[in-house]
């Protein structure tokens, strides 16, 4: 007999929730989604459009009345309701998958993880781009020994947006969790953590470029991890000619990779995974190209297939974790770790500091 799906609810229906979490639950084997949280009349057209049998409450607190009548909560909401909500779900009984940044400080992602432990429950941070089509690639060359001893990690997350959008997102008050180093740069340091291992020191410069700005929106964040490799990430929204997404120094070769994964733009289309061909997949003209002593750009090394990404993994592992009661895909311990460099590089960027873990 087929076990009957975990429902879930998904608080908030802005772009988070309606391009990346609704999609992605849909179409996971083992997950319906149930209930959406909004009070906005228009996303609720636009999420009925797509799913016909959800349901609606306007409100988090709505849903902890029937908590029975649910297996999972995902928060999609603005990050400074990341942790209240997050809470309330968890003293709800119910299993929590928060987008990222988990909260605004690592010890209360910490504190989220002591309470899902007492409780027994999964708690998970939606770290999508662990699985991008480079970053698996990546992953892959570096476990095959293909660049020998890793010795620079340069990861770019970059855009050409001069003009401001608004919102809470581009907000300088503190409590909104906003900025570029809280959004773009919790993708980059996870990365970079999940690649290397713990950070011992980081350096960080955080700029606002634009008129008008009040949030950072052009920052770099330099890490020395515990193994000796060093990662220069840089995160920008004010990047006029964008440069490469990886480029990867090895004792023995590096790797060179431009364009950003499909996926988003995917879904920000409309596709979705397991309806749409190829998911996943890009041009071999993207192809990022492996070797030494030559410039990818006058096609020096040998150009490397990219795996196709795999953003619908995630969940599908959240499933497992719910049904067998295993590890979930991305711990809040992790997202913790993260944390404790973002804040470092917070403190950095503001005294022109390096900052020791």
């Amino acid at each position: 007999m087929t076990a009957a799906p975990h429902r879930v609810a998904l608080v908030g229906y802005g772009l988070a929730g309606s391009v990346f979490h609704a999609p992605l639950i849909a179409a996971t084997e083992g997950l319906v989604l149930d209930t959406v949280v909004t009070s906005n009349e228009e996303r609720r057209e636009q999420a009925r459009a797509e799913f016909p049998d959800v349901r609606f409450v306007d409100a988090p607190e709505d849903l902890w009345a029937r908590a029975d009548e649910l297996d999972l909560i995902v928060i999609a909401s603005p990050n400074k309701t990341h942790v209240p909500i997050a809470t309330a779900a968890l003293e709800a009984g119910l299993p929590v998958v928060v987008d990222k940044p988990i909260a605004g400080t690592a010890a209360e992602a910490r504190e989220l993880a002591a309470l899902a432990d007492a409780r027994g429950l999964l708690l998970s941070v939606f770290q999508n781009r662990r699985w991008d089509n480079d970053f698996l690639t990546l992953r892959k060359l570096i476990d095959d020994g293909e660049l020998g001893t890793v010795q620079r990690f340069e990861s770019r997350y970059e855009r050409w947006r001069p003009q401001l959008k608004g919102g809470w997102r581009e907000s300088g008050d503190p409590s909104e969790i906003g900025g570029l180093l809280y959004d773009l740069g919790s993708h980059v340091v996870d990365q970079a953590l999940t690649l290397f291992g713990p950070a011992v020191r980081v350096y960080a410069e955080a700029d606002v470029r634009r008129p008008g700005a009040r949030a950072d929106d052009d920052t770099f964040v330099a890490l020395t991890h515990a193994n000796g490799v060093r990662s220069h990430l840089h995160v920008s929204a004010t990047t006029a000619q964008l440069g490469p997404r990886f480029r990867v120094l090895g004792s023995s070769a590096g790797y060179v990779k431009y364009g950003l994964d499909p996926q988003e733009a995917a879904l920000r289309e409309g596709k979705r995974p397991g309806t749409a061909a190829r998911w996943g997949e890009e041009p071999e003209s993207q192809c990022g190209r492996l070797g030494s002593g030559e410039s990818p750009l006058t096609g020096g090394g040998v150009p490397v297939p990219t795996l196709p990404g795999d953003y619908p993994a995630y969940y599908a592992a959240v499933a497992a974790a719910l049904r067998d009661g295993g590890r979930p895909p991305v711990t809040a311990g992790e997202a913790a770790a993260a944390l404790d460099v973002l804040e470092a590089a917070r403190v950095s960027a503001r005294e022109g500091s390096v900052v020791e873990l």
